[in-house]
Formats: C-alpha cells, structure tokens, sequence
C-alpha cells in the first residue's frame, strides 16, 4: 500500500526506513509509515496538527497530476462557493492585513518559503506548497483611502488533492 500511495501522490517513499518525503514550502517533511509521524527533519520548528492532518490526508486521499500551467481562484474549485467565506475570513483577509503595510516583509516572507516574484497586484508571489503544486499571493497595497486588499490562486491540479476544506487549511497554513 504504500508503494501505492507514492505513485499516486509523487511522494518518495522509502521502504527500509519507511519514510515519506515531500518538500513542502522548501521544507523537508517526513512522514512515517504506517503510524502517521510527521516530522521536519531539518528544521527545529515546531509541527502543528493543522501539516499532519494536511499531509496524512493527502497521502490517503491525494493524487498528483500534472497542472495545465493555469491558476484558479478558490471560488472556482469544487465546492469552493459552498466554504468562500471561511476561506475569505481565514486567509484572503488575513493576507492583506498581515502584509498590506508591508509590502517589503510580504516580499521576505513569500521568498523565504521559495517564492519567485510574478507580475500581478501590487506584488505577487508564486510559491510552491509542494513539489507540484503552485499558489499565487497576490498583494494591493493599503493607503490613508483604501484597505489593502489580496487573492490567492492554486495550480489547477489541486483539487486532484485537495478538498476545499483542506486547501483553506493550505492557505492558512502558509500564510
């Protein structure tokens, strides 16, 4: 079963140790099979069960497919519409307050998790989450008139993955 799992998913999997590995927002993950464990290898920080659940269910229920090269907004995901406004709440609101005065710690933020510029917004990012998957963040500034506002686009091989619920978890996650 897990020589299964790696196929579906792309992650690599090692049979004598019994490891997972990905790379998730330019972090080793490991993840131990068949208990669940999952670890940064190289890292001290600490694990949140937000990654481990993430990570466990995309290795039960993910598949990875190649992404066309095209973005979608979380709305046009299955089910997107039914959990908008968490998603807005929970993540898009929460990106352009946390960074919308700021637009030099967005910029360190999003490239220390790999991020490469993209030209969108006021300053965008394109992260990769995992190895195949992509996101954008996307930024407009605030001002003395206007809130600053933001978006953030998936590669559209997502939802071969990731549930709608689980990429609100994604978008919390990394931000």
């Amino acid at each position: 079963m897990p020589e299964e799992i790696a196929v579906r998913t792309g992650a690599v999997y090692e049979p004598q140790t019994g490891l997972f590995t990905m790379h998730m927002l330019g972090v080793t993950v490991e993840v131990l099979w068949p208990d669940g464990t999952v670890t940064f290898p190289d890292s001290d920080r600490e694990l949140s069960d937000y990654y481990t659940i993430l990570l466990l269910r995309f290795l039960l229920n993910g598949r990875c497919a190649e992404a066309s090269g095209k973005f979608l907004a979380y709305p046009e995901m299955p089910w997107g519409q039914v959990y908008l406004a968490q998603f807005k709440g929970r993540c898009i609101t929460r990106l352009a307050f946390s960074f919308g005065f700021d637009p030099e710690r967005f910029a360190r933020a999003c490239t220390a998790v790999g991020g490469v510029p993209v030209p969108m917004g006021d300053r965008a990012f394109e992260i990769p989450f995992l190895e195949n998957f992509r996101m954008r963040l996307i930024l407009w500034e605030g001002d003395e008139e206007f809130q600053p506002s933001a978006q953030i686009l998936f590669s559209d091989n997502f939802p071969m993955a990731f549930s709608a619920e689980d990429m609100a978890v994604v978008g919390d996650v990394l931000i």
